[in-house]
């Protein structure tokens, strides 16, 4: 068996800082979004999605993922978007919230950035304030705008509940 003596707390703030100010983003629509790297477990593919009735329409069902039951979003319908067929660029992104794995459907996986927290701005204040619930933030790299969600708030505590039931 390996030995982790040496293993100790500064090795844990060591691989907080290499996530720190860093995002996967992605594109949903013509909008470039944004999620801390902390959150996410893996990217797949679109896959056979189990539809499970009596659920919000944007949560989709279950993929079985190497023998774990995952509960899938659609993003784009979370957000009140129209619904799109998947194509080759879809994929599905793991994150992990509060312990719990979902999937969350997106258009496209782009790339990991690195936003410093000074780039980061509050996001726009909006009369709907409906979907600006689940933005944390605004990231600016160059000339381009990320819109940094907040998984927490896209994932609430209703929809953790209903997907601990479906898993």
């Amino acid at each position: 068996m390996a030995q982790y003596d040496s293993f100790d707390d500064d090795d844990l703030e060591i691989d907080e800082d290499t996530q720190k100010d860093r995002y996967l983003t992605f594109r949903i629509a013509s909008e470039e979004y944004g999620v801390e790297i902390r959150h996410i477990t893996e990217i797949v593919g679109v896959q056979k999605i189990t539809e499970v009735p009596d659920t919000e329409s944007y949560l989709k069902g279950v993929i079985n993922l190497r023998g774990k039951i995952i509960p899938v979003m659609d993003v784009r319908l979370r957000f009140g978007m129209a619904a799109i067929d998947y194509g080759d660029r879809t994929c599905i992104i793991v994150v992990d919230v509060n312990g719990t794995s979902i999937g969350l459907i997106v258009d496209e996986v782009l790339e990991v950035v690195n936003i410093p927290a000074l780039n980061v701005s509050e996001p726009p204040r909006t009369s709907k304030g409906s979907s600006s619930r689940y933005i944390q933030g605004m990231g600016k790299i160059g000339a381009s705008v990320k819109i940094l969600l907040n998984i927490e708030q896209l994932v609430n505590e209703e929809d953790l509940v209903a997907v601990l039931d479906i898993a």
